[in-house]
């Protein structure tokens, strides 16, 4: 997670560029088992993106945040989480990074 707080500012920088609502962190960054080469798993919720532009703002934020944090990001959207399971996981371990 330090990783995560030493990035702060430009994670709210790249989050108000790119309209999210909400900016949340989970997965082994939260834990001993991040490593150099682990990705880091963010959940996003968007905020008011028109449909046409929703694709080049997804991925536009997706590389930006991987080039500020150096690592792969796994940035899934809060609306996707269909699988009961993984959502119930996700839910109880993730931590709020932004709010818009």
């Amino acid at each position: 997670m330090r990783l995560i707080d030493q990035h702060k500012a430009i994670i709210a920088a790249l989050c108000q560029r790119h309209g999210v609502r909400r900016l949340y962190v989970f997965g082994s960054i939260l834990s001993d088992r991040f490593s150099e080469d682990s990705d880091i798993d963010l959940l996003v919720d968007f905020s008011g993106v028109d449909l046409k532009h929703y694709a080049d703002n997804y991925y536009n934020f997706k590389f930006a945040l991987e080039e500020a944090l150096h690592h792969p990001v796994d940035l899934i959207e809060e609306k996707a989480l269909r699988n009961p399971f993984f959502k119930q996981s996700v839910e109880a371990q993730r931590q709020l990074l932004y709010a818009a």
